[in-house]
């Protein structure tokens, strides 16, 4: 087993609340195992730019309940090419990195691999992602904040739909993945949802709005996740429009707002569990993996596995709930 005396950490793609929890945890508990830590600003766009820099366990005070990431984070189309990570090697090489640990999503997690594997430097990935569409945790970094955020949302724009009866459809997050929409759905009792992964036609929208109404619904809230097939949430509230000119129809669009704001606790925990165990699982030996969680146990994922199960599977029985709830 090769000895690890240096462990470089990065965040990459797009950001996720409990990112600074998850590197703190990772810097921390490398010092207490006596090991060094180089934090690389940008990702791999930084590992080819050479942006590294020492950290302390003072350079991740006050972190823990902070948004967005400190290290920063990129895209970095060059890191796709072999030039370009052999010069990501090099650079790593020269600050004297044994090991990496990757924080982010699917993307991050595949440059993790081919890096690993063209020039055998040990990796540990975590899932940090506000999607929770990573195969090998039940959860990813993210997600409990982002639902919180929607839901937060929706509570607000409940009020004033109930104020002017009004029929309010509410985008969110979700290109590939319906879990926020049918998490934050059901958790703030929207009438209908729209994911990615079911096909729901206009005219099946149709009919549970005029269901609503038939039961005296003077207001309702419609949850679109960004990715439905319908052509976006504009398309779908004209649509609905045309079939019931005396709704007062809006359309709200959260946006980014659901990657920002503090962590939950059960993020920031969640983020320390899981750069606890990044770290000790590199010093075991452990290379080529995500850690991740599993009812209340961490786990370890062979990257390999993790990437050829990218089909996250929604819950079924939500789904079911969904239904009931909205009558």
């Amino acid at each position: 087993m090769r000895e690890i005396n240096r462990i470089g950490v990065f965040t990459s793609g797009g950001d996720a609340p409990g990112m600074n929890a998850a590197i703190r945890s990772v810097v921390r508990t490398a010092l207490y195992e006596n090991k060094k830590v180089t934090g690389i600003y940008h990702g791999y766009q930084g590992m080819i730019d050479g942006e590294f820099t020492n950290m302390t366990s003072r350079s991740v005070s006050s972190i823990i309940n902070k948004g967005g990431t400190i290290l920063k984070s990129a895209r970095c189309l060059e890191f796709k090419t072999k030039e370009g990570r052999a010069t990501a090697y090099e650079n790593i090489k020269r600050e004297g990195i044994d090991a990496l640990v990757a924080i982010g999503g699917d993307g991050t997690f595949t440059g993790a691999q081919i890096l690993s594997q063209e020039y055998d430097i040990p990796v540990m990935c975590i899932p940090g992602t506000i999607d929770n569409d990573l195969y090998g945790s039940d959860y990813t970094l993210g997600y409990d904040t982002a639902n919180n955020t929607v839901i937060e949302a929706i509570d607000k724009i409940r009020d004033t739909a109930a104020s002017h009866n009004r029929v309010f459809f509410v985008e969110v997050m979700g290109r590939d993945s319906g879990c926020i929409a049918l998490q934050a759905g059901v958790g703030g009792g929207a009438e209908a949802i729209l994911l990615p992964e079911k096909e729901t036609a206009i005219a099946e929208l149709i009919y549970l709005l005029e269901h609503a109404e038939e039961r005296n619904k003077s207001s309702m809230i419609v949850i679109i996740a960004e990715g439905d097939k319908n052509g976006g949430v504009y398309n779908v509230a004209k649509h609905v429009q045309e079939k019931f000119d005396h709704f007062d129809i809006k359309v709200s669009i959260l946006g980014h707002l659901q990657r920002g704001g503090a962590p939950s606790s059960f993020d920031r925990v969640l983020a320390t569990r899981m750069g606890y165990t990044a770290v000790r699982e590199l010093l075991k030996g452990n290379s080529g993996a995500t850690v991740g969680i599993r009812g209340i146990d961490m786990i370890t994922t062979p990257l390999e596995e993790a990437l050829n199960n990218r089909e996250f599977k929604l819950n079924e029985e939500l789904l079911e709930i969904a239904k009931v709830m909205s009558i």
